[in-house]
């Protein structure tokens, strides 16, 4: 389970719908080009919060459907929807998926008994593993070192997605829990949170620059820092002009370009302009 994940852009056509063409062709392309070692489908790159639980599960169907077992899968499943969430956990795990992920529950101020809870609930209902996925920024749920092992009390927790900035907790969790998946989950942050000893990384970018980050993750596993270094200045770059340019859109638009129907984002995004068009397509020709 190890490794460089692409957190999965899904395709879309102009009126919201699962292009499963373009689906299947997104994930061949992180399996074939890419080059990654498993795909995180389900995440908030598959712009999983505005579907509803058919379009979920037909997302898990159509990737596990082509991607069989080429490279190992994760499934999100989390959901404010504890039923929801459980409901997915239960279709994956049938589907063959590898492990299962949840994001923390969110809008509502969950205290922390019932956080842990809803995991225990989500893992509980299936024979699969579960991957935390913790995203601060966007849950505002920010949990402790205690709690974090609290939660790691059930063996079938075996890991966590970890999108946040606080590099001293991630220092402390990866000296406490040995034996348990650390995913760095900000691709700008890929080689220090190498370097502090994550067992792989989840990521957006990582559709279109999946490459650079196996190189990046792999040279500093070696201790080569400085060569790695210089691929995450090159990351860096690319991850600012693509911030600048809208991050979904654009990420779409250059696999487009790069001759796979990558299609829409979904409403209430907004539709590509001809401006992110033009710019997409000089970041294409910049770094690919």
């Amino acid at each position: 389970m190890k490794g460089i994940y692409s957190a999965l852009l899904v395709s879309f056509d102009e009126n919201g719908n699962i292009n499963e063409k373009g689906l299947r062709q997104i994930v061949r392309h992180n399996i074939d080009v890419c080059k990654v070692d498993g795909l995180y489908v389900g995440g908030s790159t598959g712009e999983n919060f505005m579907l509803s639980t058919e379009e979920k599960k037909r997302i898990f169907e159509i990737a596990k459907d082509e991607a069989q077992n080429d490279v190992k899968l994760i499934a999100q499943v989390g959901s404010v929807n504890l039923s929801e969430a459980v409901e997915l956990a239960k279709f994956a795990t049938d589907l063959g998926y590898d492990c299962l992920s949840a994001v923390t529950p969110f809008y509502y101020k969950f205290d922390f008994s019932e956080i842990k809870n809803y995991y225990e609930t989500i893992i509980n209902s299936v024979d699969n593993n579960m991957i935390i996925y913790s995203i601060p920024f966007l849950t505002g749920v920010n949990m402790s070192l205690e709690q974090f092992a609290e939660l790691f009390e059930n063996d079938k927790i075996i890991g966590v997605k970890f999108t946040a900035a606080d590099f001293y907790l991630l220092e402390r969790m990866r000296k406490e829990f040995t034996d348990k998946l650390i995913y760095a989950g900000f691709d700008e942050m890929l080689l220090p949170a190498t370097v502090l000893g994550v067992d792989g990384a989840i990521g957006s970018t990582f559709n279109i620059n999946g490459a650079r980050a196996k190189k990046i993750f792999n040279l500093a596993k070696e201790g080569n820092v400085k060569e790695a270094l210089e691929i995450q200045h090159i990351t860096n770059d690319f991850i600012t002009d693509v911030l600048s340019n809208g991050l979904y859109q654009t990420l779409k638009l250059i696999l487009t370009e790069q001759g796979v129907d990558a299609g829409y984002c979904k409403q209430p995004m907004k539709l590509s302009t001809q401006e992110m068009k033009d710019n997409a397509s000089k970041i294409n020709k910049k770094y690919f």
